[in-house]
């Protein structure tokens, strides 16, 4: 006697795919549902359990109600040139009235009250333009991940540098301006001597005025650091 048709709804029905990198453990989803009016007792089995973990891997569904398969492949070293040869099987069986024991229901079950599904798999790496997309929304997914106190702080933090720069630019122009007005007490003196210390003055306050340049950028570089440095955390 032929065995009954498949009770269950699949999601996929055929194929299951893993997307990488397979450094790390990849998970697929199949969800199952039971649109009979009966309770339905499910495995799922592999050809090769050694690479993955399913879970639930058995169990029962109530009428009218879904499940979903977790169903996690290993890491393991891809080789693109390779084409999988696993498969997966979904069995089921509808549930005796009154069933108490569901593994002796399967040692039980004659072979035409099972059902069965069988899937595929299929291993695939991301393209090129997949991964330039996923780094270029790297940043807006690490800012959403910061709470409200976090940019606040981040906010407060900017806007002090900015005023600390502003008053190292005002000092710079002041100075300029006190180093102007000292060149034409200089000029008007005409000494030599006057001269020479005019020139050392000078030099000293060009001097003092590009390390006041320098500590702004400094303070403007410090400013990116701590918010790049928040948002990659």
């Amino acid at each position: 006697m032929a065995r009954q048709e498949q009770v269950l709804g699949l999601e996929p029905q055929h194929e299951l795919k893993f997307r990488g990198p397979f450094t790390d453990v990849v998970t697929a989803t199949l969800k199952l549902t039971n649109p009979t009016d009966r309770n339905v007792c499910f495995k799922v089995k592999t050809t090769a359990p050694r690479r993955y973990c399913v879970r639930p891997n058995s169990g029962i569904i109530d009428p009218g109600n879904s499940i979903n398969v977790s169903v996690m492949l290993q890491p393991f070293d891809y080789d693109p040139n390779e084409k999988s040869k696993h498969k997966f099987m979904v069995q089921s069986m509808l549930a005796p009235y009154g069933m108490t024991d569901m593994e002796g229901v399967w040692k039980e079950a004659k072979p035409e009250e099972l059902m069965d599904s069988k899937l595929r798999c299929a291993f695939e790496m991301p393209l090129e333009n997949d991964k330039n997309t996923e780094l270029s929304t790297l940043p807006k997914s690490a800012s959403a991940s910061l709470d409200d106190g976090e940019v606040k702080k981040i906010m407060e933090e900017c806007k002090r540098l900015q005023m600390e720069v502003h008053r190292l630019r005002e000092e710079n122009k002041q100075m300029r301006e006190d180093d102007g007005l000292r060149k034409r007490k200089v000029t008007s003196m005409g000494s030599p001597h006057s001269s020479s210390s005019s020139a050392m003055a000078t030099s000293a306050m060009r001097d003092e005025g590009l390390s006041t340049r320098i500590l702004a950028l400094c303070v403007l570089f410090f400013v990116i650091g701590v918010i790049i440095g928040k948002l990659a955390l």
